[in-house]
């Protein structure tokens, strides 16, 4: 009797919560819609402009040659103890000092780090991962492997599989294997581009080395590493976010502000399915070059190594379907609770971000327990803070962190 009760006192909550869904659900797939129709004038705009690249992208045979740059690290693979996933990931420092765990954003890769790997290895074991659904690091095809929840799951497993006793003495680093095995690769399968050696390597589970660590995050990375801060605080030490405000702040900021919608534009596009990984290889991935490369937004001083860097990736085959599994699950838990935040907390902001509004930096202080966090707004920074700014952003990191090494 009393559980009847109280399913018909829920009852109405429960209507009113599912007309809401319905409601918020057909907005996004009309937003999502009107995305299309722009991104499909704008892709072909850029192959009528530039017509011998085609309407597909070109895959990458030539792995760049930055990538496997050795003062940047050591290649390696670690297998995630909860899914048995493989995850690529670029290490220096080991022993040097504690674990800093750098996540990237989209659309980048470990390389987008590469100023803040060379910058701290000599005080922490620095450590850049390729995210779920980034090559060379396993990709699940299914949209609900790319879940928040199982992505901070990742983050868990990784801080707690890297371990510090270093690789065996008789093991090659992945990063020797790789001059030896690329070259076979390129002949073997010259249309796909070479894999990324998976030798014994892929075999250990390495024994938990930390238990916690200096988390960094920027654009997708920041918003996990927001996530990871609140649910697995005892993990994380300090929480360093460049360009990323917490998915509950970003939410209740964006109802309230209109304009913030209109800068995630992309977001909307990228809930369809197939259509977004089209439209973005175009033209030789033209959409994306133009990303990295326009004069105002994108990243300054950029070469074209460093964009092949990251393009290499998603021009492999289903490059792009993980990356946009990512926004496919942004609004699966619509509407979210506000969230307490306590973790001590770095929060750099470029002034003139084009897909993120000043006015987030207030409304995630708005939520931070008194004294816990550290914010700035760069002033004429756009929105790429580590690559375009790196200078800025290790200063403000060495003060931050100037207690933990003491």
């Amino acid at each position: 009797m009393a559980e009847l009760v109280v399913t018909a006192l829920l009852a109405p909550s429960r209507l009113t919560l599912k007309l809401l869904r319905a409601l918020m659900w057909s907005l996004v797939f009309s937003a999502a819609l009107v995305a299309a129709a722009v991104y499909s004038c704008i892709a072909l705009t850029h192959v009528l402009c530039r017509p011998r690249r085609g309407c597909c992208g070109r895959p990458r045979c030539v792995f760049p040659a930055c990538l496997s740059d050795p003062s940047l690290g050591e290649h390696d693979f670690l297998t995630l103890q909860s899914s048995g996933l493989r995850l690529h990931y670029v290490s220096a420092g080991r022993g040097n000092g504690p674990l800093m765990l750098f996540l990237h954003g989209f659309p980048e890769n470990w390389f987008s780090w590469r100023y803040q790997l060379r910058e701290f290895q000599s005080r922490f074991h620095v450590v850049a991962v390729d995210m779920r659904g980034y090559w060379p690091s396993d990709a699940p095809g299914d949209v609900d492997c790319y879940t928040t929840d199982l992505l901070m799951v990742d983050i868990q497993d990784v801080i707690l599989g890297l371990g510090g006793w270093g690789r065996p003495a008789d093991m090659p680093s992945s990063c020797a294997l790789l001059s030896l095995v690329l070259p076979a690769c390129r002949a073997a399968t010259p249309t796909l581009g070479p894999a990324l050696p998976t030798p014994q390597l892929n075999q250990f589970l390495w024994p938990p080395g930390y238990s916690k660590c200096v988390l960094v995050g920027h654009d997708w990375g920041g918003f996990l590493a927001w996530n990871f801060s609140i649910y697995y605080p005892a993990l994380v030490e300090r929480l360093v976010v460049a360009s990323a405000a917490p998915m509950s702040v970003y939410q209740d900021y964006s109802l309230r502000h209109i304009s913030q919608l209109f800068r995630s534009h992309y977001m909307f596009l990228f809930q369809l399915p197939w259509l977004p990984e089209k439209l973005l290889s175009m033209s030789d991935f033209q959409i994306l070059k133009t990303i990295f490369t326009h004069s105002k937004t994108g990243i300054p001083r950029v070469t074209l190594h460093e964009i092949e860097a990251f393009l290499y990736s998603f021009t492999q085959a289903g490059g792009l379907v993980g990356p946009l599994n990512y926004y496919r699950n942004i609004f699966r838990n619509f509407p979210l609770e506000p969230q307490e935040l306590s973790t001590r907390t770095l929060l750099l902001w470029g002034e003139k971000d084009i897909y993120l509004e000043p006015g987030l930096v207030g409304a995630v202080g708005s939520r931070f327990v008194p004294g816990r966090l550290e914010a700035h707004i760069l002033p004429d920074v756009g929105h790429w803070v580590p690559q375009s700014n790196p200078e800025e952003m290790h200063q403000y990191m060495w003060a931050f962190l100037r207690d933990l090494l003491d």
